[in-house]
């Protein structure tokens, strides 16, 4: 058995010090931005939604992305049913709790959204890439899933969410874009995994690869 090699200062500082600052950065945006739960539903600023819950969204989709590009449809699509899952109960019960149990999210179909789009979104890349490390396919895998599970759950949100979300998120161009799942986040997931993937492939981080 061979040796790692001898720990050092640049290691330390790309396993330890870069991932705690882009920790403290993650905690620091929604205490620092502050964002309640009004803006979650449609009132203010798109920005706080974005950077917040937006972000939270993304990850849940971009890590069954990451994997359908990298691995297979059927390890994308089984991330996203876990991904997916843990996003629901969670929203469902903030929300729930939110309204003092005056509404069940955990039976609105829209949240349920969530859990199909995830798996939707691995499963869609995973079958179109067919393991291609090509970055046009992956690209065209990547956009393509992205925009179809992210057109499903803005339909979910604004037509058949309970009637009080719906009420808060009027549809328009605004909406469309820029909400929880609109098209600019997906469209950023879109485009950004597919890069990140694509590096990843050089240095064969990926299932099969050297590292």
């Amino acid at each position: 058995m061979t040796e790692p090699e001898k720990l050092t200062l640049s290691n330390v500082l790309w396993v330890v010090v870069i991932p705690v600052l882009v920790g403290v950065l993650i905690i620091a945006l929604p205490v620092t931005i502050g964002p309640g739960l009004s803006h979650v539903l449609g009132a203010a600023s798109v920005v706080p939604i974005i950077f917040t819950f937006g972000l939270a969204n993304m990850v849940v989709l971009a890590v069954p992305l990451m994997l359908g590009l990298l691995w297979n449809r059927f390890a994308g699509g089984a991330a996203g049913f876990l991904m997916g899952s843990v996003y629901y109960v969670a929203s469902a019960g903030l929300y729930t709790a939110y309204y003092s149990s005056k509404y069940n999210f955990f039976s609105d179909v829209s949240m349920l959204g969530y859990i199909v789009n995830a798996m939707l979104i691995g499963y869609i890349a995973g079958s179109l890439n067919n393991h291609s490390f090509k970055f046009k396919r992956m690209l065209g895998a990547s956009l393509t899933a992205a925009i179809t599970t992210g057109l499903i759950q803005f339909y979910l949100n604004t037509q058949i969410a309970l009637p009080v979300a719906r009420a808060m998120a009027p549809v328009d161009l605004n909406t469309f874009l820029l909400s929880v799942g609109g098209m600019i986040p997906m469209l950023i997931i879109g485009f950004v995994i597919p890069i990140i993937a694509k590096v990843m492939t050089w240095y064969g981080i990926y299932p099969g690869g050297h590292s």
